[in-house]
């Protein structure tokens, strides 16, 4: 049986890839225009599983799909680190000179400035999402309209790459999660956790959960605050560890849950980072 797997964008996107790459080629997919649109897949269960971009090493965290996760209760089950590579493809036949405008999502947009700038005469137009760009230039036959979108679309769509690798910075790379409504099975396999606390506004008291960690020989890969909507100046913390000694790992967990006002783990699972 096909597994069920919603992504962010069209069929030839990094999500697809991301989804691919986990699952294989047997796998049914729900394209989402929007995270939100994603995540309503999960909770409808139309999907089983969703792939999720969270943070990029140029553009940084995707706060709101922090926000997303928490809110709706997903479980992250999985990570992949995927380097991003950007291709400008348009209709077979044409070259840079035939070309008037570029759509595709703003991400993209930005992280190609450079190499607009040496080809003044092409409009960058923003647009849903990269993949999804490349599908309409094939199916309504655009021409003078490229796509930046990964060669995986090119090749699915039948567009010819009329530049590879135009991205400014070439070591560019995406964290996506895997997420699910369902709660996983504990495996004493895992090396990483995602996890969410509020402390109260007390000194000192931040620095005393990292203490902990560091105690419990967890190494903190990531740290990001989000503003407690309902209450002014409070945030939530949610962090990433890894760690080699699942016992370690349950003896800190332990001891936040006493010292934070909430607490809650958003997933254990596999580090993804090579």
């Amino acid at each position: 049986m096909k597994k069920i797997i919603a992504i962010q964008g069209a069929e030839g996107s990094n999500h697809h890839k991301v989804a691919k790459d986990f699952y294989g080629e047997e796998i049914q997919l729900i394209e989402c225009m929007s995270f939100d649109a994603l995540v309503a897949s999960l909770l409808d269960k139309s999907a089983s599983l969703g792939v999720m971009a969270l943070e990029n090493t140029i553009a940084g965290s995707i706060i709101p799909n922090y926000a997303l996760i928490d809110a709706n209760n997903l479980h992250i089950t999985n990570e992949e680190y995927l380097n991003i590579h950007h291709h400008l493809m348009a209709l077979k036949g044409q070259n840079i000179a035939d070309i008037k405008e570029v759509w595709s999502h703003p991400m993209a947009l930005l992280q190609c400035k450079a190499f607009f700038k040496k080809h003044p005469h092409i409009k960058l137009v923003e647009d849903a999402d990269t993949a999804e760009v490349a599908k309409r230039i094939a199916k309504e036959n655009l021409k003078g309209i490229a796509a930046i979108a990964p060669k995986i679309a090119a090749e699915i769509f039948g567009l010819a790459i009329l530049e590879d690798e135009i991205q400014t910075i070439k070591d560019n790379s995406t964290r996506f999660v895997i997420v699910q409504t369902a709660k996983p099975a504990v495996n004493e396999t895992v090396n990483k956790a995602s996890l969410k606390f509020q402390l109260d506004h007390k000194r000192g008291s931040l620095a005393a959960i990292l203490n902990v960690l560091s105690d419990c020989k967890m190494n903190l890969t990531k740290i990001q605050s989000l503003p407690v909507i309902e209450t002014p100046w409070k945030y939530s913390f949610f962090v990433d560890v890894t760690f080699e000694d699942y016992k370690e790992y349950q003896k800190a967990i332990a001891i936040i849950e006493i010292m934070a006002a909430q607490f809650k783990i958003l997933g254990t699972y596999k580090n993804g980072r090579k």
